[in-house]
């Protein structure tokens, strides 16, 4: 009946993706940013933000010249953290990307899922500037609006007037995959027509300061999987993928980029901060079971790849676990390498990439790659892109408190 939020099908729907919306520090929207990658640009540079000549290292992905205001209509920019608007630039991009009318769409059966790991990290960091300088009076109320992180899908929802399922998850840095996976569950179940899901996180003094203490911030670039990698890059960004069930997306004549497969998550259970490789295999051998699909299969692995000693190796160990001598067959790059590590909106974007590299058949390469490592001896495509055809790639997110999160796309056959 209208305006039920009940289930509508009997039965697991095909879901797929039908939009996609990025700013990142190689470019902002679909076509720019996939060509960039595509072509290994980089989105290194010094850290102008803010001051950082007391850290050791100085490097940093941010986004330059991000003007947020010609994607909002109903919400003041400049009433929201750097996150929302990132967030809300990609929805945006998204839902035009997707064609969609969502006057089309019941609005309660629409939602957005994002994901973060820090949520509005510049408003604390604005509150402790004022608590250091006394000047606690000069904290207005808009600072409770505009920290908590789940402003973010909140905000979202409020500019483009969705009002059904809709959630923040804070799962660090595979929370886009976990917002994925979310809303690709609630889609499944028949609980909404169209769902936005993503991640965003912006670049600040908090997040950078905690990479550098643990020594994991690479003094210019990052190098995933080579022998002499000195560790990641922080970066900021968002990204926001359109999802909808297949049946819905030809009604209105869309092609989908790519069909949502399956997913796996786990934890390590281990570590805050050290991974282990059979959390990291569980996700993997979990989103090849939802799926129904053999490691075989995958033709591209969008690699977790930091840049970090300990990171690549074990990655590469549980890819190893997982896929046999399928290992050295698949492809596995990592993005991370030219935009830094975005964080929340890592896997966000890399789930872009999986959708994208499905649709046209090509693989973006890791980036300033120049010495092999015995012990990451897979193929991370070095340096140059490669056309190869792709029937499904897998996207991999592993995370600080041991969240590991692992999405299948594949070709989308009607």
């Amino acid at each position: 009946m209208p305006g039920s939020i009940g289930p509508r099908s009997i039965g697991r729907r095909r879901i797929v993706v039908t939009g996609i919306g990025a700013v990142t520090p190689v470019g902002a929207g679909r076509e720019e940013v996939w060509e960039n990658l595509l072509s290994g640009s980089s989105g290194f540079a010094p850290v102008e933000s803010f001051d950082t000549s007391r850290y050791n290292v100085h490097a940093g992905a941010e986004i330059k010249e991000f003007d947020p205001a010609p994607y909002f209509s109903r919400l003041d920019p400049q009433t929201v953290g750097r996150a929302t608007q990132l967030a809300i630039a990609a929805a945006r991009q998204a839902v035009d990307d997707a064609d969609l009318d969502l006057d089309s769409v019941e609005p309660e059966r629409a939602g957005v899922v994002m994901g973060t790991t820090s949520g509005e990290p510049r408003e604390v960091e604005s509150f402790d500037d004022r608590y250091v300088a006394e000047e606690l009076e000069q904290v207005g109320p808009e600072f409770i609006t505009r920290y908590p992180c789940h402003v973010i899908a909140g905000c979202v929802a409020s500019e483009l007037q969705l009002a059904g399922v809709n959630a923040m998850i804070p799962a660090a840095c595979a929370a886009g995959n976990y917002a994925l996976a979310h809303a690709f569950d609630v889609l499944r179940a028949g609980r909404a027509d169209v769902m936005l899901a993503g991640g965003a996180d912006s670049f600040s003094r908090i997040t950078y300061t905690g990479f550098a203490r643990l020594g994991a911030i690479a003094p210019e670039v990052c190098q995933p999987f080579d022998r002499n990698r000195k560790g990641m890059i922080p970066g900021e960004g968002a990204a926001v993928l359109v999802l909808e069930p297949l049946e819905r997306a030809l009604e209105r004549g869309r092609q989908p980029y790519a069909e949502v497969a399956g997913y796996g998550l786990s934890c390590d259970a281990h570590h805050m901060t050290a991974a282990h490789p059979e959390g990291a295999a569980r996700a993997m051998q979990r989103a090849l079971s939802d799926s129904s699909r053999q490691p075989e299969a995958v033709g591209y692995i969008s690699a977790h790849g930091t840049g970090t000693a300990t990171n690549d190796r074990l990655e590469t160990r549980a890819v190893k676990r997982v896929f046999g001598d399928a290992a050295y067959k698949v492809p596995m790059s990592s993005i991370k390498s030219m935009i830094g590590h975005t964080m929340g909106a890592a896997s966000a974007i890399e789930a872009a990439v999986c959708a994208l590299a499905v649709a046209t058949d090509r693989i973006p390469p890791t980036a300033h790659f120049e010495e092999p490592d015995p012990e990451c001896d897979l193929d991370c495509v070095p340096n140059e892109a490669r056309e190869q055809r792709v029937d499904m790639a897998m996207n991999n997110a592993y995370a600080f408190g041991g969240n590991n999160a692992s999405v299948i796309f594949e070709k989308c056959r009607t």
